[in-house]
């Protein structure tokens, strides 16, 4: 190889000399890869399946130092930049075709201060990183549901899961960040020293600068919690549904119940008889003292008449990874989702009804609780702009062939129409797909002006381009 061509961030390309190849590669504790080399395809192979690009040139990095070195490279050369961490976003913007890769999915440090209840995450590190960490002291950070998740890309777009009610968004823990900044910086930011960027960080996704570490406050948390599923005949959802509307008006913040509709997995609790068929499902998790968590879920747990009912206390680390089987690699997944200011009927008879038309055994809707601690926050006190939702509704469409594609999105992007009435017009950023960069507005909301302008300070090039987009606004 005499020279290198790389696609640029004007659509073009432009040939990079070897030498210079060979020189960022001599400075980096990660090294580089080339199509065909070692840790290439490690590199550009993402959770969602339906992303198959290749990058002209992958940074491995394992140290701080080796970001800025790619990131420099990038703005030197003008180059087409994806960031990847743990490479799990629904619209693949890890990866880019023909590009510059820096890959931070090796940089998995978890350090846990436990005395200041404090922990330091780098960036490529998964949610089961964390959690396995900080439970040791029977600590933790308030993350998403599954741990294969990355800590980076949740983080940036907010962050909610089972502790969100009572220790708000993930961003509402964060305390600091290390970032390399498009001028090839390496800067540790706080709200002190650097109030507006650190704002733009909790909530305005990977538009401002490459995370590579973060600084969280830790919440004492288990190490048990009482958690579990409560599942039900889908006949039943319509009543099930508006019960359990009325239920969530009065629980109390330690307790978060998600709702899940779809086809019943093969699991060891469920009849036999029931594997395949359409169920409705109540997951929920108390993360507080027991009896008052038995007392809280007995409302919950009275509905109906269950096929099922496996609450009981189980380690916190154990249920973080409960869905995990549900969303392994691999899949071809498209998602669809509103954010809701409440339950309407019209709704709910809407998703019931497309619950009988799932368009692959693996297709499932889920209503996901908010509110308490999450919306208890000043709306502008950080870049995530939905501090108003108590609900939000995902269509997760997930397939295995590729002849499938155009049925299964299909089918999201109908009842995603259809389910626009009752929406507030806001989306969370982390579960935007690959197509709606149209909606940058729903998602960043009333601090997308805001956002703007920061990205037109830090960014004004917008290197930073492979992600639902803020445009710089001067």
């Amino acid at each position: 190889m005499t020279r290198l061509q790389l696609a640029t961030l004007d659509n073009g390309s432009t040939a990079i000399d070897a030498a210079a190849v060979r020189a960022l590669a001599t400075g980096l504790e990660g090294g580089t890869a080339l199509p065909g080399e070692p840790g290439y395809d490690e590199a550009r192979t993402i959770w969602n399946a339906m992303i198959d690009r290749r990058p002209g040139l992958v940074v491995r990095c394992r140290r701080a130092e080796d970001a800025r070195r790619g990131l420099r490279f990038a703005a030197e050369h003008g180059l087409l930049l994806a960031i990847r961490s743990g490479g799990h976003n629904i619209a693949g913007n890890a990866v880019c075709d023909g590009g510059l890769l820096v890959d931070l999915s090796q940089m998995r440090d978890v350090t846990v201060d436990a005395g200041a209840r404090r922990v330091r995450v780098e960036a490529g590190a998964r949610l089961a990183d964390v959690d396995a960490a900080t439970q040791a002291h029977g600590l933790a950070v308030p993350l998403g549901i599954n741990s294969t998740t990355g800590i980076a890309g949740l983080t940036l777009g907010g962050g909610f899961g089972w502790l969100s009610r009572k220790h708000g968004l993930t961003i509402d823990s964060l305390l600091a960040a290390e970032i390399v900044t498009p001028d090839g910086r390496l800067r540790r930011i706080d709200a002190r020293s650097d109030p507006d960027l650190f704002w733009a960080i909790r909530g305005g996704g990977g538009n401002f600068g490459v995370v590579t570490a973060f600084e969280l406050k830790l919440h004492p948390v288990g190490p048990e919690v009482l958690s579990g599923l409560i599942v039900h005949p889908m006949s039943e959802a319509p009543a099930l549904m508006r019960e359990y509307r009325r239920l969530a008006a009065d629980m109390p913040d330690e307790l978060t119940v998600w709702v899940v509709m779809r086809k019943a997995p093969p699991l060891p609790f469920l009849p036999e008889e029931w594997h395949g068929r359409e169920v409705l499902v109540f997951a929920a998790c108390y993360a507080g003292d027991m009896a008052a968590g038995e007392k809280a879920l007995a409302p919950l747990r009275a509905l109906g008449k269950p096929i099922a009912d496996v609450i009981s206390p189980h380690q916190y680390v154990g249920w973080q990874q409960a869905f995990d089987p549900l969303l392994t690699d691999g899949a071809r997944n498209y998602w669809k989702s509103h954010n809701l200011a409440g339950l309407d009927d019209g709704l709910i008879d809407l998703l019931v009804e497309a619950v009988g038309r799932l368009p692959s055994p693996e297709c499932e809707i889920f209503v996901a609780q908010l509110g308490g601690a999450a919306s208890g926050v000043d709306p502008a006190a950080t870049a995530y702009a939905h501090r108003d939702a108590r609900f939000l509704m995902n269509v997760h469409t997930r397939w295995r062939e590729a002849g499938d594609d155009t049925r299964c999105i299909a089918w999201a992007r109908e009842l995603f129409d259809r389910a626009a009435r009752f929406a507030t017009g806001g989306v969370y950023v982390n579960f935007m797909p690959d197509d709606e960069g149209g909606r940058v507005k729903g998602a960043f909301g009333s601090s997308l002006t805001r956002l703007g302008r920061i990205k037109a300070e830090v960014d004004p090039r917008n290197l930073l381009r492979m992600n639902m987009n803020v445009r710089p606004v001067v």
